[in-house]
């Protein structure tokens, strides 16, 4: 048989693995040592502080009520002047200093924070845990961006009045251009309303890597300052911010004699012109700047990973397999989260039989219901990115829409039709089916079957151009599939070529054949 071709195709360094897999989740293991010392300092600590939270609370949600008494939220809202900015400002930041000491915080503070006129808008990250609200108490109660339901959490709800918040409504369809406007008019007041104070993350992660910002805290074009918050302390750093490790977490800070948290306010980033035409090049200015104060990686993570993670999870997945670094791969593919959703249910029905949520060659072979050849081998290695003989998801999606929709144009399609119809009767055959398919595949009668089943949709016994079409294009794969292996007939019998004309040959043929099936090489 003539040498297969050898695969050492160069990727697209957009589309390479991120620096950290997975910066949602952390998995904190305790030793037994340390669960015993919490144990002991929670049975004293954690009653005091529990009694000292719930004086300061009696004290405060009264304040807070006079302070927000007849303030509206909504409609003409004006920022709080006189008393009322005096309460809000002074007495309550005050008190939430208090609340957050008798938790036993230790406040640590770098650097400079600017006024609202040098620097509108305050950018906040990484966000971790629910204890990153104590930015808002050091920067003095700005402006948050807060969902409107929180206003109805009882005793909470009146503290976020204090904030006057941005507020997001999920049931109002125009939500987010409202909330956007909101923001660009208090950023441009010229100082008149508090810092905005916003987590351009959008969700939490492990602090591991900074994920995608948001765009919202940069569309106004004003100068923007970043903020970073650290926790020194182990006993908080490695814990992410989800509904499971929020009592965990909680209980455990509170057996802490302290909890450090630095907040660092950096210099303010003026954006340039080319950065206020263009939101997501000054997010990303920022963001980088950020990382590298950190010391951490930038990825292109975003909240819609997490919800990839969620749907692989009901898919029976690894909730890892969802992670694809949504920002990137929409951008690049031209993708939209239903796609991927879409490709994600695709991927968990040939990924069923497997654990870990990778597939292998066998596993590939039997999803297409074919048996593991040349042609197939070299398909699941332009899937195959990292070359580990496996396939996960992210490498599945992008191999579906680089290589295999490319492949189900009608030109593409006709071809492979034709390959199979060797009569040219505009019908393939069970017949002429078998034949190729125990030719070039090494598929039996017995195995041909369902497939032929399959795409003969009416039952009629032959196979036309519109079933194949149809069927091609639901399963991009076998398009991809058969195009390659001309590509393989074509590149073994130029073997044959005298060696002086090989090497033209070969230039020539991988002009032709790699258009399709290596596109993902192009330049970024």
């Amino acid at each position: 048989m003539p040498p297969q071709r050898v695969f050492a195709l160069p990727r697209q360094q957009s589309l390479l693995l991120p620096a950290v897999t997975n910066p949602f989740v952390q998995d904190t293991k305790l030793t037994r040592a340390t669960i015993i010392k919490c144990i002991l300092r929670g049975i004293f600590l954690v009653p005091l502080r529990s009694i000292l939270l719930a004086l300061v609370l009696m004290v405060t949600w009264p304040v807070a009520v006079i302070t927000t008494f007849m303030h509206p939220l909504k409609g003409a809202v004006e920022p709080m002047t006189g008393w009322r900015r005096f309460m809000c400002r002074r007495v309550m930041a005050a008190l939430g200093r208090t609340y957050y000491f008798c938790m036993g915080f230790r406040v640590v503070v770098k650097g400079k924070q600017v006024s609202s006129s040098e620097a509108p808008i305050l950018a906040v990250a990484p966000h971790s845990t629910f204890f990153d609200g104590i930015v808002c108490i050091v920067a003095g109660l700005p402006s948050t961006v807060s969902r409107v339901e929180n206003l109805a959490t009882p005793i909470f709800g009146r503290f976020v009045r204090c904030l006057q918040p941005v507020l997001v409504s999920r049931q109002d369809p125009d939500s987010r251009k409202n909330t956007i406007r909101e923001i660009d008019n208090r950023a441009k007041s010229g100082g008149r309303w508090p810092q905005v104070l916003i987590f351009p993350e959008g969700t939490c992660t492990n602090r591991s890597c900074l994920i995608t910002f948001k765009q919202g805290a940069f569309i106004p074009g004003v100068p923007v300052q970043p903020v970073l918050m650290r926790y020194p302390n182990k006993m908080v750093s490695d814990v992410s911010c989800n509904t499971a490790e929020m009592k965990t977490l909680l209980l455990l800070t509170l057996s802490q004699f302290y909890t450090t948290v630095e907040i660092e306010f950096l210099p303010p980033q003026i954006p340039t012109e080319e950065e206020k035409k263009s939101p997501s090049l000054f997010a990303n200015t920022v963001r980088n700047v950020m990382a590298q104060a950190l010391g951490v990686p930038v990825t292109d993570h975003t909240y819609e990973d997490c919800r990839l993670m969620i749907s692989a999870g009901e898919l029976t997945l690894p909730m890892e397999a969802g992670l694809v670094e949504f920002t990137k791969i929409s951008r690049k593919l031209n993708l939209k989260w239903d796609n991927v959703k879409k490709e994600l249910e695709g991927f968990a029905a040939m990924a069923t039989s497997c654990k870990g949520g990778r597939i292998n060659i066998e596993e590939f072979a039997s999803f297409l219901k074919l048996p593991v050849s040349p042609a197939l081998e070299e398909l699941f290695a332009l899937f195959d990115r990292n070359g580990d003989g496996t396939i996960d998801f992210r490498e599945y999606v992008i191999g579906v829409t680089i290589l295999c929709r490319p492949a189900n144009t009608d030109d593409v399609l006709r071809m492979a039709f034709q390959l199979f119809d060797t009569d040219e009767d505009e019908r393939i055959t069970r017949e002429e089916f078998t034949a190729l398919l125990r030719s070039a595949l090494g598929v039996s009668d017995l195995n041909m079957a369902k497939l032929f089943k399959e795409i003969d949709a009416d039952g009629s016994g032959f196979i036309t151009f519109a079933e194949f079409q149809a069927f091609a294009k639901s399963h991009p794969e076998y398009a991809k599939l058969f195009t390659t292996y001309l590509e393989l007939q074509r590149y073994q019998a130029l073997q044959k070529v005298g060696a002086d004309d090989v090497e033209e040959a070969n230039h020539t043929s991988s002009g032709d054949s790699q258009e399709d099936s290596t596109s993902d090489k192009k330049d970024d």
